[in-house]
């Protein structure tokens, strides 16, 4: 394996801030939608649906006809739309439902705890000091910016609908960020999107989520937009843009470090709920985002200089060198 240079370090991690940015963005527009009447089961699948149509047309220019390397990776493909898509997704909202938002995102973004266990136990990949110093500061610091400890209340269920998120989640890295894959970011990114759009089109139809929409206008930002720009928005920029751009991040990055970037989408949803939504940021607030910040640090300076290789499935040598860390090639 190509060991990571500075250059594509300071790239992935660029990239992983982008896409956190972009991912936080879901919750000021689907809330907006949500207001005037959509369902949380409709928004999602007219995201996930929008953003593969999205990314359909690069993504096949980017395979480039080489239909060998979706057939060898096709395993991974259906896993990644099954677990960082769709079952991601549904898990959270069915969590949210039956707890308080803060705690569900807590549960959920332990996910880089599982990668660290997932990778000492299983793969033998012991983290180092620094690292788990990292892992320390950037938990405290998540629980000081959702105010979890503040009247905290946890039910069975929502217990365990929150774990199904953890898992979806800490699947979205390790499939990502599978160093030996030769699938571009971008073709996995779109095919993943594509099962999970199938996947979130069965809950809705077979009812198992009532599936609702409104064509009124969505007041984001102190203005109103139309329902189908916030659709469009929601679709472009935090399903499209934020997969894709994360999916490459994590290539770069390894799962560990990109599951700790990938914390910094609670600080981005913090600053575009106060931007947009007109919430508060608390003192205390302000003070977890720097420990978060400060524990990403720690984990970078303690990770190893090459991506692991963290996820084994199937699959079959490809016929063709394709390059594993361009997006758009």
């Amino acid at each position: 394996m190509k060991a990571t240079t500075r250059s594509d370090g300071l790239t992935g991690l660029a990239l992983a801030v982008a896409s956190s940015a972009a991912f936080a963005l879901s919750g000021p527009l689907a809330r907006g939608l949500i207001d005037t009447g959509w369902s949380p089961i409709a928004a999602v699948t007219v995201r996930t649906w929008g953003a593969f149509f999205i990314l359909l047309l690069p993504a096949l220019a980017v395979l480039g006809g080489r239909w060998d390397l979706v057939r060898s990776e096709s395993s991974r493909i259906v896993w990644f739309g099954l677990l960082a898509v769709s079952g991601a997704q549904l898990c959270f909202f069915s969590a949210v439902a039956a707890m308080p938002v803060a705690v569900a995102l807590l549960i959920e973004y332990t996910a880089p705890i599982a990668i660290l266990v997932w990778l000492w136990v299983l793969q033998d990949q012991r983290p180092t000091r620094l690292t788990l110093i990292g892992a320390a500061l950037a938990i405290l610091g998540l629980i000081a910016v959702l105010g979890v400890l503040d009247g905290v209340t946890v039910s069975l269920t929502g217990l365990f609908w929150s774990l199904g998120a953890m898992v979806g989640a800490a699947g979205y890295f390790l499939l990502s960020a599978h160093g030996r894959s030769e699938l571009p970011p971008l073709v996995l990114a779109t095919g993943g999107i594509g099962v999970g759009a199938v996947v979130l089109s069965l809950v809705a139809v077979t009812g198992l989520q009532s599936f609702s929409a409104a064509r009124a206008d969505a007041s984001i930002g102190g203005g109103n937009l139309p329902w189908w720009v916030t659709a469009l928005l929601l679709a472009l920029v935090t399903a499209a843009l934020a997969y894709a751009l994360g999916v490459t991040a994590a290539r770069l990055l390894g799962a560990r470090l990109m599951s700790f970037v990938a914390l910094t989408e609670v600080l981005f949803a913090a600053l575009f709920a106060w931007l947009l939504l007109g919430e508060s940021v608390r003192v205390v607030q302000i003070g977890g985002g720097l420990l978060v910040l400060l524990g990403i640090g720690a984990v970078r300076l303690g990770e190893p200089s090459a991506p692991q290789s963290m996820l084994e499935l199937p699959v079959t040598e490809p016929r063709q060198d394709v390059s594993r860390t361009s997006l758009l090639s």
